[in-house]
């Protein structure tokens, strides 16, 4: 899998300026779920999903919505756009994402990010002006729980941590692959190459400029840490469009949604925004130029996500987007393979990284169990073969 391709949602719920409805929370949940499953249907490779903790999204808990979808998918990564390092407790996050990987058969990985929403911080106890020092702290934390059985820890915001083994246990003896997301934060960028992990850029709101600047900071410092050359840096981008097999008839559709989101309504036009930022209003085959585009201010990357089911746009249509994504994909695919050299490494998988590792180790802890007095396995088989 040179190159995955899929969707992300943030969970936005937000009026319908054509009919004047506005989704239950229950119904944008589920629709959540069916957009998920209609992503693998059409053969995509990622859903993921972002973090938010008030009014109006509903993407609280994306671990929750991930168990979920995972039981009724079958090949589709699982992956969080982003998961809120900053306010999230890092032992929470080792616990819960290690669970998912052992309930999907390792189809899950992260995004890690600040978020964009102040007062979450204070929600959680956190102090916005620490963002970028609770990113790097609470990030060290949780590659230490995932690659050591016995942690002894102590830091700026957190109770410190003795003899503290976090469970389960990364599935294969294999943490998921971590991608640290921003839209303007070079922190986050050079986090992301200090570890060699991936790095996504949103790239929805932002002009192709800015973009630039962000992939060539985190590929020069991928290579100054020693991962690789620039070019093997793991890098990932947002996306958005709207489609429709005729171009007039997606920017009339369209239109109206644009000009009435939250996001980006009541700003500059429809025109000057599909000018200056990805977002593609038109036909399948200007979605798929557009896209294919990408490479030449970011270079070969390996995950590509597209944002499809915001500013209140109608179950429904989303779910034609996907089939309109989904009649391209082969193309889209076949347009990334394209003049791609061999020395660019392939998306990151729970199967190439075990593969990396030398292969799957079993890495269960068995350790006395204090509260009822269980002695470890391995003592109890000795007692009996004695």
């Amino acid at each position: 899998m040179g190159m995955q391709i899929g969707i992300f949602t943030v969970g936005d719920v937000t009026t319908d300026p054509t009919t004047g409805q506005t989704p239950s929370e229950y119904e944008r949940i589920k629709a959540t779920v069916a957009i998920a499953k209609k992503a693998e249907e059409v053969g995509l490779d990622v859903f993921a999903t972002g973090e938010h903790h008030n009014p109006p999204f509903i993407a609280s808990n994306p671990t929750a919505t991930l168990a979920y979808i995972g039981a009724q998918t079958e090949n589709i990564i699982l992956s969080t756009a982003t998961t809120l390092i900053t306010t999230t407790d890092p032992v929470l996050i080792a616990e819960d994402y290690a669970k998912i990987q052992h309930l999907t058969d390792g189809r899950v990985d992260l995004m890690m990010g600040r978020g964009n929403t102040g007062p979450v911080y204070p929600w959680f106890g956190k102090d916005i002006r620490q963002g970028i020092n609770l990113a790097i702290e609470n990030y060290a934390l949780l590659r230490r729980l995932w690659t050591e059985s016995n942690v002894d820890w102590e830091g700026r915001f957190r109770t410190p941590l003795q003899g503290y083994t976090s469970t389960p246990r990364p599935l294969d003896g294999v943490a998921p692959f971590v991608w640290h997301g921003s839209i303007r934060s070079p922190e986050i960028a050079e986090q992301a190459a200090y570890y060699g992990d991936g790095f996504f850029h949103n790239h929805i709101f932002w002009p192709k400029s800015h973009t630039e600047q962000m992939v060539a900071l985190y590929r020069e410092r991928f290579a100054h840490y020693g991962h690789g050359t620039a070019e093997q840096a793991i890098v990932g981008l947002g996306g958005q469009f709207f489609m429709r097999r005729n171009s007039q008839d997606a920017v009339r559709e369209f239109r109206p949604y644009f000009d009435n989101a939250p996001v980006y309504g009541h700003g500059p036009s429809l025109e000057d925004f599909t000018e200056h930022t990805p977002l593609t209003v038109g036909s399948p085959q200007q979605v798929l130029e557009r896209t294919l585009s990408f490479r030449e201010y970011a270079g070969h990357y390996q995950r590509q996500l597209f944002l499809v089911d915001h500013a209140g746009l109608p179950l429904k249509t989303v779910l034609e987007q996907l089939d309109l994504l989904g009649e391209i994909l082969p193309e889209m695919r076949k347009g990334f393979a394209e003049g791609r050299p061999d020395t660019v490494p392939d998306a990151p998988t729970h199967a190439s990284l075990v593969a990396a590792a030398g292969g799957a180790k079993d890495v269960t802890v068995h350790a006395e169990d204090t509260m009822t007095g269980t002695t470890d396995r391995a003592d109890e088989a000795e007692e009996v073969q004695a």
